[in-house]
């Protein structure tokens, strides 16, 4: 069964930086494209970044680019979502998983950016 543990959420200031990470275990993490997604409460989830598996290749939604990055490290089995810049409309639960075919959702990480 795959698990994936998302850390690293907290309370910045604006214009502070975070670092989020994902550990998945139970599964061949390297094959799959994988993304950062986010959620406020009474809105959808949407998606923040994406990663290919090969990490050639990355996207992010028009509200966070130039500001956060994606990245993966196959041998740590682990995503990484570096936050920079960050505004009071990033603040919402951050969740990982695959961009298809999704798994089961993890328990996330609250991101709070308030002065």
């Amino acid at each position: 069964q795959v698990q994936l543990v998302e850390s690293g959420g907290g309370l910045v200031q604006p214009g502070g930086s975070l670092r989020l990470s994902c550990a998945i275990s139970g599964s061949l993490f390297s094959v799959y494209a994988m993304a950062w997604y986010r959620q406020v409460p009474g809105k959808q989830r949407e998606t923040v970044a994406t990663i290919t598996s090969g990490s050639r290749a990355t996207t992010y939604a028009d509200s966070v680019k130039g500001r956060f990055t994606i990245s993966r490290d196959g041998a740590k089995k682990t995503l990484y979502l570096q936050m920079n810049s960050l505004k009071p409309e990033d603040t919402a639960v951050y969740y990982c998983n695959r961009v298809e075919n999704t798994w089961g959702w993890g328990q996330g990480t609250q991101v709070t950016v308030s002065s």
